[in-house]
């Protein structure tokens, strides 16, 4: 039903799309005859949101993959340099909020670690919409900053690193075959802000899958409860991940492709210092206004990145 229902979304959208463009046709055809330059901006507004529109939907056509239409568990991880990663942590878990909230997806924090100064140390969030991992996949790697420290009484510039993990949210427990016997609960006190009651009674939840050693932990939910539901969500993501790449590594095996082992190095850069712009280094792609991509517009970068994946599926 959910792939139905995904389906006539789909020939919906591009419905009412081939109607934007018949009626942008018949405006133009009007203007010509009757000579009207009055409406030169209204059809040139028109233009551009067609083809915005396009291009979004065109990049959604290679969202074929196995688990890109599933809904995505996003972790934040700040790297060395204490207080600056930390508060640059912050920076793009307020980016990806912002992103889910202009696409009008549901976005959950399951799990935030406070800095101890400033920022987060670590955050995950659950997002729920159309295609989120396929769109989001593309986020998944080192995140670079670079600019000058407001935490630094002399104000040099610093650069401060951040991993951002992409996980399709597993929908049936039941398809990954877990054996309740393999999962180990264990709960303990949370740490960090959160009240006298969080901090009191063992609330926070580890659940460990025995077999891999996979973990997932939740303490920032009031109840012990809520905290092993965001825990098994997590931790089954991440056990659907495992399974992604594996078959993903089997299939580059069959092609006789080279396999990249880990990350690597930054996938994005973000200079704010001595001069503003994002670059994706794996696509080239960059723009100047680098306020505006801090503050969620993400669809420049997602949409180079899954156009250049066309083709090597």
């Amino acid at each position: 039903m959910r792939e139905l229902g995904e389906k006539k979304n789909l020939i919906r959208v591009w419905r009412e799309l081939e109607k934007k463009v018949s009626d942008l046709y018949d405006l133009v055809c009007l203007a010509e005859e009757e000579g009207d330059s009055s409406l030169s901006e209204e059809i040139n507004m028109g233009v551009k949101e067609v083809t915005s529109q396009f291009e979004q939907m065109e990049s959604q056509l290679v969202l074929s993959g196995e688990y890109d239409a599933h809904n995505a568990i996003l972790a934040i991880h700040a790297g060395a340099g204490g207080t600056e990663s930390q508060d640059w942590a912050s920076m793009l878990l307020r980016m990806y909020l912002r992103w889910a909230e202009r696409h009008d997806y549901h976005a959950e924090t399951l799990d935030i670690s406070h800095g101890d100064e400033a920022g987060i140390k670590s955050a995950i969030l659950g997002i729920k919409g159309d295609y989120a991992y396929g769109y989001l996949k593309c986020e998944h790697g080192v995140h670079r900053l670079v600019r000058l420290s407001p935490f630094d009484a002399d104000h040099a510039r610093h650069t401060s690193f951040v991993l951002v993990e992409v996980l399709p949210e597993a929908e049936e427990e039941v398809a990954l075959h877990i054996n309740p016997g393999d999962l180990k609960v264990e709960t303990f006190r949370s740490s960090g802000p959160g009240g006298q009651h969080m901090q009191k009674t063992s609330s926070a939840v580890r659940v460990t899958h025995l077999p891999s050693g996979l973990t997932a932990v939740c303490q920032s939910q009031r109840s012990q409860h809520q905290n092993k539901e965001s825990a098994l969500r997590i931790l089954y993501a991440r056990l659907l991940e495992v399974e992604r790449v594996k078959k993903d590594e089997e299939k580059l095996k069959l092609k006789g492709e080279r396999i990249e082992a880990g990350w690597g190095n930054q996938i994005r850069s973000y200079v704010l210092h001595p001069y503003k712009m994002v670059k994706d280094h794996r696509t080239g792609f960059e723009v100047s206004n680098a306020e505006a991509v801090l503050d969620g517009e993400l669809d420049g970068f997602i949409n180079a990145y899954l156009r250049s994946k066309v083709g090597k599926k």
